[in-house]
């Protein structure tokens, strides 16, 4: 086992290594470097004042050796200008150059410095991140039994009524984007045209202070299109199991139908949908872009989208390591996880 988890986290870095490798140089493209020299100095900056920019600021160097100075494995660049003066990457007002660091990345714990909101990328982040964990926890707290609920009754009994309407329920949820679902229920419940104003229409005061009333649309939003997919897949898993033989010998047995659910069939049904619910937690940090923006909740998805549409390339590369990281410990777990569960799987 030791030895799989091992493996898995080498394949685990390579895979993080190549995926920010992509991000870095699709955000360092020259059109984006250009709009950041002119966001950064002057609208009307030449084309030979920009150049001279993205030399000072060590934009012209090769794009494997800035990698690496943003990663930190490689030293910072450093330039000296016609007074003397040293400037580099790792140099600052709070750290001059006698004193600076030779490396200062994501490794050092330097995310760099957002060019927009003019905070530290790693403040920003961790207070958007934290602001989306709370959303991702209410929605995970009520999609998850939800859908194992539905997805257990109906896989309990194939064919009936109740599987029938629980089935329609969960493809209609599915189907519906968050966007359509979020507006939908935003005019229904926050709306004075119909009448309905239980909830608040917007999220930003649950920055502050989460209530009923401003957290619960977008928890609900977001956990209707999760919950039809888990649903599904419990039901196909749990169907499966019932028609197991040794369900079909503890029927023949007289083993009561309750017993059968709940003391056979019902772990043997939870193992596949396990791994549904782990990937969950990435696409809860990643898909939630549209409903933050949408409820004005100013969490890890709107900070994304703001980082894009403002091109501030720190932020954006610094919410993308957050992604990544999560997207594969996430997916570590669910194997591991899957393991541990399901008995027929030997690691040899």
């Amino acid at each position: 086992m030791l030895l799989f988890i091992l493996r898995r986290i080498g394949i685990m870095i390579l895979t993080a290594l190549c995926l920010t490798f992509v991000v870095f140089a699709l955000t360092n493209l020259e059109p984006n470097l250009e709009k950041l020299a002119k966001t950064q100095g002057n609208v009307r900056m030449t084309d030979e004042q920009v150049a001279t920019w993205l030399e000072q600021n060590g934009y012209t160097d090769p794009m494997l050796s800035r990698y690496g100075q943003w990663l930190g494995v490689f030293p910072g660049w450093t330039r000296e200008d016609a007074d003397g003066k040293i400037s580099g990457r790792c140099i600052s007002r709070d750290v001059p150059a006698d004193i600076a660091p030779q490396r200062c990345g994501v490794l050092q714990g330097d995310w760099g410095w957002s060019t927009v909101l003019r905070e530290e990328v790693s403040s920003v982040i961790g207070k958007r991140l934290g602001l989306t964990g709370i959303l991702m926890f209410w929605v995970m707290a009520l999609m998850v039994p939800m859908a194992l609920i539905m997805g257990i009754l109906a896989g309990m009994r194939e064919g009936s009524r109740l599987d029938r309407s629980l089935s329609t329920i969960s493809i209609a949820t599915t189907a519906t984007p968050e966007y359509v679902s979020g507006v939908i229920l935003i005019t229904v419940f926050a709306s004075s045209a119909v009448g309905l104003k239980w909830f608040k229409g917007t999220a930003t005061s649950a920055m502050d202070g989460i209530t009923f009333e401003n957290f619960t649309l977008p928890v609900v939003t977001i956990a209707l299109y999760g919950m039809g997919y888990i649903a599904r897949m419990t039901r196909a898993s749990m169907t499966e199991v019932m028609t197991a033989q040794y369900i079909r010998t503890a029927r023949l047995k007289g083993v009561s139908f309750h017993n059968i659910v709940l003391k056979h069939a019902l772990r043997n049904a939870l193992i596949a949908p396990f791994t549904v619910i782990m990937l969950q937690i990435p696409w809860l940090l990643n898909g939630v872009v549209i409903v933050e923006t949408l409820f004005n909740y100013k969490g890890f998805g709107w900070t994304l989208v703001q980082a894009a549409s403002n091109n501030d390339i720190e932020l954006l590369l610094g919410c993308s390591v957050v992604a990544v990281v999560v997207v594969l410990v996430t997916q570590l777990i669910s194997d591991v996880g899957y393991v541990f569960l399901n008995p027929r799987i030997r690691i040899s």
